[in-house]
């Protein structure tokens, strides 16, 4: 992260405004409307519910879309695991190409595991993430929804246009 920072702050201070900067380390960012309330009530939709009691778990497949409070989550498959008790829902696991989205951001990964008691989301496999008129993309985005912040990490890409907002 220190070498990303650098070279945002060398460019601005040379009065430069890179086109693209790459990290190898993490990039923190901040989620000002991913941020969620996990004890909310889940809401799925779907073409079809596959249920297995002896697993604990339920399969949620084709168009499936996930509405927890103002998250919204859509995948064409989502895994959804009970916990121990089999009262409560543990982690969903979207699969086929996933969107996150809340308010004006959304991210874009092949699949994501939401772990409901910690309210962590993780996202990988070709992570775009979208704020505004910013884009940010990776190979792995881990957000936590109670704070309403995030770590892009691997091979970290974004683009700075001049007069906006950074990531």
């Amino acid at each position: 992260m220190f070498r990303f920072a650098a070279v945002v702050l060398l460019g601005w201070m040379i009065g430069f405004a890179p086109s693209s900067v790459w990290a190898e380390a993490g990039a923190t960012v901040a989620f000002g409307s991913m941020k969620g309330d996990p004890t909310q009530p889940v809401e799925v939709t779907a073409d079809q519910l596959q249920v297995n009691q002896a697993s604990g778990t339920a399969i949620f497949r084709g168009s499936v879309i996930v509405i927890q409070g103002t998250m919204r989550l859509t995948a064409p498959e989502v895994q959804v695991d009970y916990a121990a008790d089999g009262k409560r829902i543990a982690r969903l696991h979207a699969t086929g190409g996933v969107t996150l989205a809340n308010g004006g951001e959304a991210a874009e990964a092949q699949e994501a595991v939401y772990t409901i008691d910690s309210g962590q989301v993780v996202m990988t496999g070709d992570v775009l993430l979208t704020q505004g008129t910013s884009a940010l993309s990776g190979k792995m985005l881990t957000v936590d929804l109670t704070t309403g912040t995030g770590v892009m990490e691997g091979r970290v890409q974004t683009v700075f246009i001049p007069g906006s907002a950074t990531p």
